[in-house]
């Protein structure tokens, strides 16, 4: 309160002394003079105090350090655009913990995987959409997604193809699917990626066009007869997720109370974090394995010897597939979708590596770039090594128990989407190099540079060219 009312004479008194010196003539110059003293006192006050404040730690722990920045916007001039690559420098300064004011909102960030050890619709949501029966059940419904894809691939055979494109659209109709019964038709699907990103970056200008489109949705499941209800079960093997949201809000004694404002939005979440994130993946893992042949040829013999070049993929083979699962993990490891994670927000005061964690509203930033980098924890951290993930470690999972490998996060928070993103981004991956061959266009140089976002993107995007590599043409018809 102390701090706003600062605020608020701070701003008076400037403006009092804006129009004092405009209004006042040099006989004034003693007054003007002690009131411009006043004022820097005023602010180098209004400096120390909010500086005070954040500077109280708990008992013997201090607040971490941290660059100062400037008066009122503090650090926010000097962030860089590739912030993952910023605060790992800052944490070579100033530790593994630190904090740094951005205007008014304090936060702290943690680059060390010892540090991440410390510290009613989503539940619906991972147990009737994520759990393993609801997976099974929609096996086929993913299969027949693959399937059109590898169609489409092959009858564009010998022809340069952007790899987040195809692999976006892929699965995109699989979420659209399991959450509320539609696809997106991949012959009329150009630049749906493109566009996509288009519409979530301005989300909140299009928000009467998506409110009408999910309300024509919502409208049209809500008016399924009996008959055609039965019939939609009876094809996808489970009712998708907006049948059982729809059902469930129309029962009073289930203890779940939500709006259809909150379906939409839950269902834009779903749709949003579950698309570009494995897309983004895939063309990751697509890439480094170009730019390795060595890799390229474990991986495809790996393949060949589990499924034969006379077979398609089938999510049964995954689990025999360990060279790709180490592949993928080490994907995940050195280009890790989010690399600050999404921030967590404290309630309430807590020491963190000795320092102290101010009180609420405090925004955490985990840099799992930097972690997953840490050359004290990773041999040759910088090298794409998937054979770092074999033999005992291939024990390491993607549910945040080892906290020195967190690329979905870890505990409640962990990434909802994190059973299907696993399943799809191998299934997909496997389809891809059991089905054809691949090579980057005639003299074009394969770029792995990266562009920092709330998904780590690749600066420039993949362009492949399949040839086919199973023995017979009835396999991709």
């Amino acid at each position: 309160m102390l701090l706003g009312l600062l605020d608020r004479l701070l701003s008076a008194l400037c403006d009092q002394w804006t129009w004092w010196w405009e209004a006042s003539s040099t006989k004034d110059e003693l007054p003007r003079a002690l009131l411009t003293v006043s004022i820097l006192i005023l602010v180098v006050f209004w400096y120390r105090w909010t500086f005070m404040k954040s500077s109280k730690g708990i008992g013997s722990h201090p607040v971490p350090p941290g660059p100062r920045g400037l008066p009122i916007v503090r650090y926010l001039p000097f962030l860089d655009t590739n912030l993952h690559e910023q605060f790992t420098e800052l944490a070579h300064q100033y530790g593994p913990i630190y904090k740094l004011w951005l205007g008014q909102k304090l936060c702290v960030v943690m680059n060390s995987p010892s540090l991440a050890k410390e510290r009613t619709m989503r539940k619906v949501f991972v147990r009737d959409t994520m759990s393993n029966s609801s997976l099974e059940a929609s096996y086929n419904l993913r299969k027949d997604e693959v399937l059109k894809t590898i169609r489409e691939v092959h009858s564009k055979i010998g022809t340069p193809m952007d790899i987040a494109e195809i692999t976006f659209l892929t699965q995109m109709n699989v979420i659209m699917n399991m959450v509320w019964g539609s696809t997106i038709d991949i012959h009329k699907a150009h630049g749906v990626r493109t566009e996509f990103r288009g519409v979530a970056r301005e989300m909140e200008r299009l928000r009467i066009w998506v409110d009408r489109i999910l309300d024509s949705i919502i409208d049209a499941q809500t008016k399924m007869s009996m008959v055609e209800r039965a019939e939609a079960f009876k094809i996808k093997g489970k009712e998708d997720f907006l049948q059982l949201l729809l059902a469930l809000k129309e029962q009073e004694d289930t203890g779940i109370s939500f709006t259809l404002e909150q379906i939409k939005a839950l269902l834009i979440d779903i749709v949003v974090g579950g698309t570009d994130t494995s897309a983004t993946m895939v063309e990751w893992a697509m890439a480094e394995i170009m730019h390795n042949p060595e890799i390229m040829k474990k991986v495809q013999e790996e393949l060949s010897d589990v499924i034969g070049t006379n077979n398609i993929v089938e999510e049964s083979h995954l689990p025999k597939l360990h060279y790709l699962d180490a592949l993928i993990k080490e994907t995940f490891r050195l280009h890790p979708a989010l690399p600050l994670l999404v921030p967590k927000r404290t309630d309430r005061p807590c020491v963190v590596g000795g320092y102290t964690i101010p009180p609420k509203n405090t925004r955490v930033f985990l840099n799992v770039w930097a972690m997953h980098r840490d050359p004290e924890v990773w041999d040759s951290p910088l090298e794409f090594k998937p054979k770092r993930f074999l033999g005992e470690a291939s024990k390491c999972d993607y549910n945040g128990n080892n906290f020195q490998y967190l690329p979905f996060g870890s505990g409640r928070r962990i990434c909802a989407g994190l059973p299907l993103a696993e399943k799809m981004v191998m299934y997909f991956l496997a389809s891809l190099l059991h089905s054809f061959n691949w090579r980057s266009p005639e003299g074009e140089e394969l770029d792995l540079s990266e562009t920092f976002g709330i998904v780590m993107k690749k600066k420039t995007p993949l362009v492949a060219i399949p040839t086919q590599r199973l023995s017979s043409l009835e396999l991709y018809a």
